[in-house]
């Protein structure tokens, strides 16, 4: 009988990847025994009205630069080609017709916004869809306080705690780096840096 999947599930806006996402998705791959991780960058998303956001392949191509030497890494383009605004929750509904109901979908997460993603669309339905992996910087873990079901939910959400020591990095300071002309090495990868460069991106200050 054939091994269950067990997929870890990374999303996010990526503008730009960093190592901080790198690190969290390699330690959840290890330490939550995944046969793989995808990347899932947004395409149009609906909370990011609040400043402007790289185009959708530009976030896809620099998604692709920074895992294409990691095997166990994929990056997909459903939310990339999906026409509107972008639901996370339609997403893991897509996932769940791909790969089947035996398959164990993993949401990899910073714990801070695992608390936000369940005010989402349909975050009852969500969580029933997948276990968040709550990643947290060192010694963060008591902050992770117990999850109450969210909606009309019976059970409440699985979250299950990790602790990355990358996370301090973040986009909005490297984009707000690039903008004041700071340095960015050793933060993303440099064929990301380059990328960023090469297209011009973050040269004007942001929020």
């Amino acid at each position: 009988m054939r091994k269950t999947l067990r997929l870890g599930i990374m999303g996010g806006t990526f503008d730009p990847i960093h190592f901080g996402h790198l690190v969290t998705a390699e330690e959840a791959l290890v330490q939550f025994n995944l046969d793989k991780v995808v990347f899932m960058p947004t395409g149009r998303p609906v909370r990011k009205t609040h400043r402007y956001v790289s185009s959708p392949e530009d976030r896809y191509l620099m998604t692709v630069i920074a895992t294409a030497a990691n095997p166990d890494f994929e990056v997909s383009r459903i939310e990339i080609d999906r026409p509107g605004a972008t639901y996370t929750v339609d997403t893991m509904l897509q996932l769940r017709e791909i790969h089947g109901p035996r398959a164990e979908l993993f949401f990899i997460s910073g714990a801070d916004a695992v608390r936000e993603i369940l005010t989402w669309k349909d975050a009852a339905r969500f969580a029933e869809l997948c276990t968040f992996i709550a990643a947290t910087r060192p010694g963060f873990d008591s902050a992770l306080e117990p999850f109450e079901a969210v909606g009309d939910a019976a059970v409440a959400p699985r979250v299950e705690a990790m602790e990355v020591p990358a996370l301090a990095i973040s986009s909005s300071d490297i984009r707000a780096r690039v903008a004041a002309r700071r340095p960015i090495r050793y933060l993303l990868p440099e064929a990301v840096a380059a990328y960023i460069e090469k297209n011009g991106l973050y040269r004007e200050p942001v929020a």
